[in-house]
């Protein structure tokens, strides 16, 4: 068995490795309020990370190592994640009467019959969730499968800047846990709340309900269509367009001639995920929208999604009940707190028992 869920315990780094930046984020709790104690948003070479996938081990090794510098502070592990859409996940129910070791044989015969992989190619894990209701001898289990590659992927880069690797999650589960700090609606069963994640290459739609991911939508299209777009028009490097959209410091002539139209575009992706959520069953309309990834930050878009949508659009912002160390600037923490839900929700996994 692999540690994809495994249990970890104490403060833990939590590392998101997107497409275009390392997103660090280091967390210390007392009792149950956490605190904020330093993050970092480094930017990636262009081809260092493809569709999820490290291709370059050394680039990233060396961008998470500036990161650790930017964030300052002394770190010693990490956790990272994988992407959901390179993960295989199936709920089972299973007889109570195995012990943990005849539970991971029985694990791996159900496995193998709905991976497309042969198992020594994938790395495998568990979670038992609790008993199935009506049935006492019978548990809920979640089942977690991935190839192994994508995951030692992740645990070379990370080992190779200097980190230990204690846990590779999935980053629907990261989003999941930063829930109850982002959200200030009820967490009733009545409530429908979305959460756009809008990134480099990818935007996925996950729509809450009680608290739990009810449906997750992952389409391509992100911000590097933007960034490809600046740097070819306008002559700027990839790194000084992606640090001038992040600082909010593009010139007046980029803002209007390129910004606000794929503001625009960002606006029609975001309603036709919706579309989709909408037709995939007898659904009520959303609560709220959170938006969440770098992407997400461009400046009016927000606005402009609250009032085509209909829906009260709001910046995803997990740190706003934390303690902020005195060292983090509030006013950069603001606006790329939308781009550290992931981190924040890795780091947080740390705290789990």
């Amino acid at each position: 068995m692999f540690g994809l869920l495994g249990n970890k315990s104490g403060s833990l780094v939590g590392l998101d490795i997107g497409s275009s930046s390392v997103k660090l984020v280091a967390l210390s709790k007392n009792g149950q309020s956490y605190s904020l104690e330093a993050y970092a948003v480094v930017s990636l070479p262009p081809t260092a990370v493809i569709d999820g996938n490290i291709q370059d081990v050394g680039e990233v090794a060396a961008t998470i190592e500036k990161a650790m510098k930017v964030a300052g502070g002394r770190m010693s592990s990490a956790i990272a994640a994988v992407p959901a859409s390179a993960v295989i996940t199936k709920r089972i129910e299973m007889s109570n009467a195995f012990s943990e070791f005849e539970l991971e044989d029985q694990i791996k015969v159900e496995a193998d019959q709905f991976i497309p992989y042969s198992l020594d190619e994938v790395a495998l894990d568990f979670e038992v969730q609790g008993p199935v209701e009506n049935n006492d001898h019978l548990n809920r289990v979640l089942l977690v499968a991935c190839r192994k590659s994508d995951v030692e992927q992740r645990e070379d880069a990370i080992n190779s800047a200097g980190l230990k690797c204690q846990v590779v999650d999935v980053d629907t589960y990261a989003v999941e846990r930063t829930f109850p700090l982002i959200s200030s609606e009820q967490r009733s069963t009545d409530y429908l709340i979305g959460v756009v994640d809008i990134g480099a290459a990818t935007l996925t739609l996950n729509v809450f309900k009680g608290g739990e991911i009810v449906y997750s939508r992952e389409q391509a299209f992100g911000g590097n269509d933007l960034t490809n777009s600046i740097h070819q028009q306008y002559g700027m490097s990839i790194e000084e367009v992606e640090q001038s959209l992040r600082l909010n410091d593009l010139s007046p002539e980029i803002n209007e001639m390129v910004v606000l139209p794929f503001r625009g575009t960002v606006a029609q992706q975001v309603s036709r995920s919706l579309q989709f959520f909408y037709s995939s069953g007898a659904h009520s309309e959303l609560s709220a929208l959170y938006l969440s990834g770098g992407t997400a930050t461009i400046d009016g878009l927000a606005e402009q999604l609250s009032e085509e949508l209909g829906i009260a659009t709001k910046m995803a912002n997990p740190f706003n009940s934390m303690a902020i160390n005195s060292r983090v600037n509030r006013s950069r923490l603001e606006r790329d707190a939308p781009s550290l839900v992931k981190a924040c929700g890795l780091a947080m996994r740390g705290f789990e028992g």
